[in-house]
């Protein structure tokens, strides 16, 4: 995600803030324009403008989205797709939760650059998922993280960065986020409404991840009994991803919006480095993946854009253990996997999604 200028002094501001550190303006995000505006003539003033504050800013300090001053609903795009939220009354749960909605924010930005997402109530409406967002309660069953019809679930404890890592550490994971776990959850959504009722993308679908009606339960009790195929980083992102073939569309999904989340970050700041290959240094300048241009139709040009995100990640990767930190992004895509992500980009930029079926299915 790119940074952004305060529209009052031109300072430098981020994503999630709500007030300029320079001019003391109170900010605000439109998602209609997807970027943050100054809006009050200083902190905790009224709002300037036709818009105001999404109720969980005003209520709890939990949002910083703006909504249409003739938008009926109270909450923001974001907010109102949340249906279940947590007990704020039990400590430390108010936190959890504002830290997973603002996970969430992050990802209604990146599906808003890619289409998928409607900046107002008005707008013709798009399927866009419901979350629910739940802890676990002496004497009930654990809240397990998954997608079923349309409905995401997470369970708050992983917003607890000791517990999320305790799990990742227990399951052999090199990689666990937050944002990580919406992005792979939002992509069974986007399954469901891109494949059962078209043919020709479902044919592809299948030559490329597997057919899909081999049964769930079944390839969920061998993957956690027999765990995965030694050869899976040949031709799958994650070891995950060897579960089913849904669980390796949502992976593929989820990295495909890590990349181009990570190349619009590093095509905003202007980055362009060099790494040394068998002959000559190659130069990498990073291009935004969302700019208009052959990259949105074109395969080879997409291809030169997984390539410079692959790069990207090396210096990445290189950067944080310079700092004693462990790789931001611990993988290595093979040609397959290439081809999977491209397919990705592909479905995004010329499917429409349907209505969901009414098949119901449970995955996580």
């Amino acid at each position: 995600m790119k940074t952004f200028q305060c529209t009052q002094c031109g300072s430098l501001v981020f994503f999630n803030d709500l007030v300029c550190v320079t001019c003391r303006h109170a900010l605000g995000f439109d998602p209609e324009v997807l970027s943050l505006r100054a809006v009050g003539p200083e902190e905790g003033g009224d709002i300037d403008g036709p818009w105001r504050f999404c109720r969980n800013h005003a209520d709890h300090q939990a949002c910083n989205f703006l909504v249409a001053a003739d938008d009926p609903d109270g909450y923001c795009v974001s907010c109102r797709q949340t249906r279940v939220i947590p007990n704020l009354e039990v400590p430390g749960n108010r936190q959890r939760w504002a830290t997973i909605e603002h996970a969430k924010r992050r990802l209604y930005y990146t599906l808003a650059k890619l289409g998928l997402e409607n900046a107002r109530s008005s707008d013709a409406p798009l399927p866009t998922p419901v979350y629910e967002f739940r802890e676990d309660v002496p004497g009930e069953e654990p809240v397990m993280t998954g997608h079923a019809n349309g409905l995401i679930t997470l369970n708050i404890a992983e917003a607890d960065d000791t517990e999320r890592t305790r799990r990742r550490t227990h399951l052999h994971e090199p990689y666990r986020t937050l944002l990580g776990h919406l992005r792979h959850e939002v992509g069974h959504f986007y399954w469901d409404l891109f494949f059962p009722n078209n043919s020709p993308a479902l044919e592809q679908f299948r030559q490329l991840f597997g057919y899909e009606r081999t049964d769930y339960g079944q390839a969920l009790q061998r993957h956690y009994t027999s765990g995965p195929p030694a050869d899976w980083p040949a031709h799958h992102v994650s070891s995950y991803a060897t579960m089913h073939p849904w669980e390796d569309w949502a992976e593929t999904w989820a990295h495909y919006l890590h990349l181009m989340d990570l190349l619009e970050t590093a095509a905003h700041f202007q980055m362009q480095f060099s790494l040394q290959g068998p002959g000559e240094a190659v130069i990498t300048r990073c291009q935004d993946p969302y700019a208009p241009g052959d990259a949105q139709t074109s395969p080879t040009a997409f291809t030169e854009l997984l390539s410079q995100g692959m790069a990207t990640s090396l210096v990445l990767n290189s950067l944080n253990r310079s700092l004693g930190q462990d790789d931001a992004y611990p993988f290595a895509l093979s040609t397959p996997v290439l081809e999977k992500l491209g397919f990705v980009h592909e479905v995004v930029r010329n499917i429409h999604p349907v209505p969901l079926p009414q098949t119901p299915t449970t995955l996580q």
